[in-house]
């Protein structure tokens, strides 16, 4: 069974070193001890949780996407009809090419929030 630090289940949550601690103390997180006394965390313990953190998300969107990256917009590059937008999204770069007039409508500009809702039938999956 594959396990996580502390640290590294943070960062694939999203989520600060602090919030993983206080859902671990709460009961919400299952976590363990390794030899050196490090809590760790079971992989199968941390897709639960992040399934469940991403249901209760999706509930509230009202769409059929089910990939969302919530983040900040860091650069527009308005053309004459389309522009490209760049979301930092946690530690993942998203980059969409959009209408100028929804780039407009939307008062996109570096340092708004902007959520990357992203539908796709065709995805590739790699293992670090």
């Amino acid at each position: 069974m594959h396990t996580y630090r502390i640290g590294t289940a943070a960062a694939l949550l999203g989520v600060s070193v602090d919030t993983v601690r206080r859902l671990v103390d709460g009961g919400k997180l299952t976590a363990e001890r390794d030899e050196l006394g490090h809590r760790i965390i079971p992989g199968p313990s941390l897709a639960a949780y992040a399934r469940a953190a991403r249901r209760s998300e999706q509930e509230s969107a009202g769409s059929s996407a089910r990939n969302r990256l919530s983040g900040i917009v860091t650069e527009v590059l308005l053309g004459d009809v389309s522009a490209q937008v760049e979301i930092q999204a946690g530690p993942f770069r998203v980059v969409a090419m959009v209408s100028r007039e929804s780039a407009e409508e939307l008062s996109l500009e570096p340092g708004v929030p902007a959520v990357a809702v992203i539908k796709s039938t065709n995805v590739v999956v790699e293992r670090p």
